[in-house]
């Protein structure tokens, strides 16, 4: 870990980033009653990147929230470094909330249009109450993710979705996070920025020795970026292993057809 990231939160022990234990989730009563998740158990380690993928209304969204903390499992457990992230009360969060951030789906709605650019990307710093020149830490972090720190005085209606989608990821990396979760990161963006943004997604990956934990519908983003692949099917894992593996070799039959439905570039 660089220099620049000496504030981190850094693991004290080798437990898990994240390990879910016989998580459900249910909503609903009667027949509005809805199994969104169906006992699932998944490890995610410190430095690793997974992806997880499925079709709409596989259960991604609902794992995504409950890794946010943002709801609490019906059943089972989170482990966020080894402790129960629902035991946890809210205003001891701030240590999960400043190792975990999040990048979300589309930059438009994440990013308020009203706010300068450094004082979104400055916004964590100040809410997380983390010391320091938040100035500097918002210079260094436009910089890492490609743009000129000149901005700060700038709005987000200025850009484009590429480079919104970039402020985003320095809002994100602003608090020194050991966790990135994005939720379709890529999806709004047209193929050439794409490719930009998961180039850039891998060397920050890299450089800063983040855990990545993606979302995708986009089997190709997955399979450049996640080591670890889960599939998810109505709430219950269908397979997870080795990114490799489960897309070239899929042991259960519902990663064979998400996978056979990927369109494929005609041969020329």
């Amino acid at each position: 870990m660089s220099a620049n990231e000496e504030n981190a939160v850094v693991p004290g022990h080798q437990a898990a980033a994240f390990e879910l234990r016989g998580v459900s989730q249910e909503f609903g009563n009667g027949p509005s009653h809805t199994l969104a998740l169906d006992n699932v158990s998944l490890t995610v380690d410190y430095g690793e990147s997974l992806g997880i993928v499925g079709e709409s209304g596989a259960g991604k969204s609902t794992m995504l929230r409950l890794l946010l903390a943002l709801n609490t499992p019906s059943r089972g457990q989170i482990l966020w470094r080894g402790e129960d992230l629902s035991a946890r009360k809210r205003g001891s969060l701030r240590d999960f909330r400043r190792d975990t951030q999040m990048v979300f789906q589309d930059p438009r709605s994440s990013l308020n249009p009203r706010l300068t650019i450094g004082r979104i990307v400055a916004e964590p710093l100040k809410s997380l109450g983390i010391p320091g020149r938040h100035d500097e830490r918002v210079a260094e972090v436009l910089h890492a993710v490609g743009l000129d720190p000149d901005i700060v005085s700038r709005y987000p209606g200025q850009f484009s979705g590429g480079q919104r989608q970039r402020i985003a990821i320095a809002r994100a990396l602003a608090p020194h996070p050991n966790i990135l979760v994005a939720d379709e990161p890529v999806s709004a963006l047209d193929v050439s920025v794409k490719a930009q943004l998961v180039d850039l997604l891998a060397e920050l990956k890299e450089r800063l020795g983040l855990t990545l934990i993606l979302v995708s519908h986009d089997i190709a983003i997955v399979s450049n970026l996640c080591e670890s692949t889960a599939v998810l099917h109505d709430g219950r894992i269908a397979e997870w292993g080795p990114t490799d593996r489960v897309l070239t070799n899929p042991q259960d039959s519902y990663t064979r057809e998400l996978l056979a439905a990927v369109p494929t570039l005609p041969e020329v």
